[in-house]
């Protein structure tokens, strides 16, 4: 920042932008936390998101958040790159480096972390993680680093969840193994933990074994209850919605860009009560249209 005379700014690049929650949940997070910041939102088409990265560096923003087709497309455009990021293929954060370049970051799975431990304590669970991309590459890692006993993978494209097994097993933290894909899939014994990460252009999955003392989580933010997560809560399983996930994810980002705590709790009430009720906050959308000659 330039001068203290001026306002922090934290931005949203996504592709769609419309219905992402991040500036109401920022927005209720500054203003608990007291900050005289302010939160845009941007509609960034996938080919000009390099002129919008330079364009947050340029400008002096604090960082920004990515969303929709945005996250794997910034893997190459930024500076620096967290391990999550790397290994995940994707980055949803970006923060200005030392150098005035930015940071990539990728904190889907450690979100995924944190709401499950409401619940379930990874370390020592057998975990079956479907979906294969950037978001189930995300979460299979933090499971790893978080002391899971053995990570299954499924995926409508083997190649992409036989990738993932060998690099979960390059970690040399947890036993990793692909699971054949059919429309019907049955879980693997001994099951305690299922992340539900599917792209959403995959379509939907059946999943069998499924029972009362499971933990299944969704990834993502769905208008109702995905196929899975709905027969999981038939089963008496707990389900860890995506609203859990996003608020959780929230305040990671938060702390990360301001070093200041939120809380989760506030958060996802404030989440939950804006999907359930007509949202009392506007949220404009801004076309980026700035052009920016980078050498």
């Amino acid at each position: 920042m330039t001068s203290p005379a001026l306002q922090e700014v934290i931005a949203l690049l996504a592709a769609p932008a419309a219905g992402n929650p991040a500036q109401y949940l920022f927005e209720r997070a500054i203003v608990e936390a007291g900050l005289d910041w302010r939160f845009l939102t941007f509609e960034v088409p996938p080919e000009r998101l390099a002129e919008a990265l330079a364009g947050i560096a340029a400008l002096g923003l604090r960082g920004g958040l990515l969303g929709g087709l945005l996250p794997a497309a910034a893997l190459p455009l930024v500076s620096t790159t967290s391990p999550a990021a790397t290994f995940s293929g994707a980055v949803n954060l970006v923060t200005r480096d030392e150098a005035g370049g930015m940071a990539g970051h990728m904190t889907e799975g450690r979100g995924i972390i944190e709401a499950l431990r409401g619940h379930i304590e990874p370390a020592g669970s057998r975990a079956v993680v479907l979906g294969a991309g950037p978001g189930g590459r995300a979460a299979a890692l933090e499971l790893a680093l978080a002391g899971a006993a053995h990570l299954a993978i499924g995926d409508p494209d083997p190649a992409r969840a036989a990738a993932l097994v060998e690099s979960l097993t390059g970690l040399a933290t947890a036993t990793a193994a692909w699971i054949e894909w059919t429309a019907a899939l049955e879980l693997p014994a001994e099951t305690a933990i299922v992340v539900h990460a599917l792209d959403p252009a995959a379509g939907s999955v059946r999943c069998g074994g499924l029972r009362a003392d499971l933990v299944l989580v969704e990834s993502g933010l769905a208008t109702r209850p995905t196929a899975p997560a709905a027969r999981a809560a038939a089963a008496g399983a707990c389900v860890v919605d995506g609203i859990e996930v996003h608020a959780t994810r929230t305040a990671i980002d938060f702390h990360a860009l301001t070093g200041l705590e939120a809380a989760t709790d506030m958060l996802y009430a404030y989440r939950r009560h804006c999907a359930t009720n007509s949202s009392p906050v506007s949220i404009p959308l801004l076309s980026y249209s700035i052009s920016l000659a980078v050498t």
